[in-house]
Parts: C-alpha cells; structure tokens; sequence
C-alpha cells in the first residue's frame, strides 16, 4: 500500500514517517490543518502563532463560538516560553509530561500565541503530548500547534484516521495516520491559573495522582459554569469593560470603531468620516471583508479598543455566515449588558 493509506473524500491519509511528517510540518507553516495522532486522541492542529490557520480550526470543526483551545508543545521548557509556570506546574509536568496532562497557566506578555487561541482570555491551555508521531511533527513544524479534537463539534472524539476523514472530510488538509488512539479519552485539564488547582475536565490522570504529586486535595470542577476556562466545556470568554454597540451605522461622540470590510459609508455623529478618526479609536477586522481575518484579529482588537477613555466600541454589522456566526455569538456575548444593538 506504500505511504499513501487512503484517499477519501478528497482527503489524503497518509502513514506517519520523516516524509510525511515533513508534508504535514511545511502545511502548519503554510497555514494548512493537519489531521495528526495523539495519545488522548486525534488532534486538528494548525499554527498556533497564525490566527487565520487557527480560525480554520473552529470553521472545520463548526464551533458555534469561540472556544480556547490546548496549545502542544515539546517539554515543559518550550511551556515556559508561552506561559507563567510555578512550582506546582514543574511538579506535575515532572510526573506526567510528556502525557495526557493539560495545564492552564497565565499567559506570558508578549507571546505570539493567536489571542484566537485562548479566546481572549489572559491564560493558555498547555500540553506535552507524548506520542512520537506528535512530538516529531511540532519539531518540524518548528512553531507550538493548537489542536483540539479533530471531529465536527458534538460529534464523538477521533481515535483513529478514518474517523477523522468521515468527521472533517476535505476541511483538513493532511491526516498523519499512526493507528488507533492509545488512552482515547481527551487529557485531563487542571486549571494552575490561581492558587487553588481545580480539575476542570477529567481524564487519564486522576484526581489522586494529581493531589499525591501537589500534596493537597485538588477540586474537582466539572459541568457548565458561566466561566469556565476549559477546552471542551462551554465558555464565557474576554468582554471588554467598555460598553459594545452591535450593527453600528455611525459612530458617536467619545466612541472607539471596530470595523468590518470598506468604511466608505460610514461617519461620526459629529460630522466627518470614519475612517478619518483618529487610529487610537479605530480599527478594521478587515478591510477586504475577509472573515477569516476577523476572527483572527477580534479578541486582540477589541482588547485595543477597550479603554476608559471610550464611551463605547461600535461594531459594524458582520455577515451572519460561516465563521461570522461564531464572531458574532462572540460579539453579542460582549454587548450583553450594554447598550445593546441598533434597529
């Protein structure tokens, strides 16, 4: 059958090896998906410092909002680069990294990580997979890889190619396949992100082991909060403090815009057009209507926009399609509250 295991779909699978495992690498840089083995299960992994690859991940996967999602790494070193680690993240990754452990620390100033990733929020999800396939596939991608499960939402975890391919189809570009999924259940999630440690998603790693390597009880959180910090659970992600007004035709006086495609028709209450303001109160998602390119500026933009000084951030009407839906069940999730939309 030589490398090549299966065409369907459209889709290529193709046996994990140094070429393959190239291919796939040179994709992620391209800013492809990669269908790609883990021990938990199959991942959909894009490059997590590309916001626009990782918006693909949530339109192939048809996520009806913005989740955060694990970003993989090699070791706990290449963790350090992305994320605050404390004495207790050292503790556990010494006992179960490279494994089905991940871990939420506070994110690092300055990190590259697509702020698309971590929804917004001020901390990453981080995980040392311990599949040879993975490892070797994140050091010739040469970049960290976000990747949650690699099925359509609501649909049940991939633990094998074929699962993959009849889930995702033609919207991942490459499959690596390595056989079936060793533990099968998606890694366990503790949240290090205060000083209390709280298991927020429960698998291969327990409780006890985890509160034998801390030497404290760990609670265990599970269910839907109203903010949850965990991949695979439902999330309240960032909100602004600023007041957000939705569909906005004009902007008003003290008011910041977040844009969407041409400003040619819009203006200030005050007189003068948009796109004269100055740029401490504007921005544009994207200027070519580009909803792949939205998504992957929305969370860092509206963070930009969030300032005492604004009275309110009006927000230009998005295309309720496709990876529009998820920015604007995003955006509406900020407005709650506020002023609201207008007619």
């Amino acid at each position: 059958m030589g490398v090549m295991v299966a065409l369907l779909r459209g889709m290529v699978i193709k046996t994990a090896n140094k070429d393959s495992i190239e291919e796939a690498a040179q994709i992620l840089r391209d800013g492809g998906l990669v269908g790609m083995p883990t021990e938990t299960v199959y991942g959909l992994a894009a490059n997590a410092f590309d916001g626009q690859a990782v918006a693909r991940i949530f339109e192939a996967k048809g996520r009806p909002s913005f989740n955060p999602l694990i970003v993989h790494v090699l070791d706990l070193a290449a963790a350090g680069v992305l994320v605050e680690v404390d004495d207790r993240a050292e503790a556990l990754a010494d006992r179960f990294w490279p494994g089905p452990l991940t871990m939420i620390l506070p994110r690092k100033a300055g990190t590259d990580i697509s702020e698309l990733v971590s929804a917004g929020l001020p901390t990453l999800a981080v995980r040392a997979p311990r599949h040879k396939v993975t490892q070797a596939l994140i050091r010739a991608a040469g970049v960290p890889l976000a990747a949650p499960s690699a099925n359509r939402s609501g649909s049940l975890s991939p633990t094998s190619p074929i699962h993959v391919a009849d889930s995702l189809g033609e919207n991942v570009d490459l499959i690596l396949a390595a056989g079936p999924s060793e533990v099968g259940l998606e890694s366990t999630v503790i949240d290090l992100s205060s000083n209390v440690a709280v298991i927020l998603r429960p698998g291969a790693v327990t409780p006890e082991e985890i509160s034998a390597v801390l030497g404290v009880e760990v609670l265990v959180e599970t269910g839907v909060s109203d903010a949850p910090k965990s991949p695979g659970l439902v999330l309240k992600h960032y909100a602004p403090d600023t007041p957000v007004r939705l569909n906005a035709v004009d902007v008003g006086d003290g008011e910041a815009l977040l844009g969407f495609g041409s400003l040619k028709f819009m203006g200030q209450k005050s007189g003068g057009a948009a796109a004269d303001m100055d740029e401490s109160r504007l921005r544009n998602l994207s200027e070519d209507g580009d909803l792949h390119e939205a998504a992957a500026h929305l969370f860092a933009m509206l963070k930009e926009l969030d300032r005492p000084e604004h009275s309110a951030i009006a927000v230009m009407a998005i295309p309720d399609e496709g990876l529009g839906i998820a920015i604007n069940d995003r955006l509406m999730r900020a407005a709650s509250g506020s002023q609201g939309q207008d007619d």
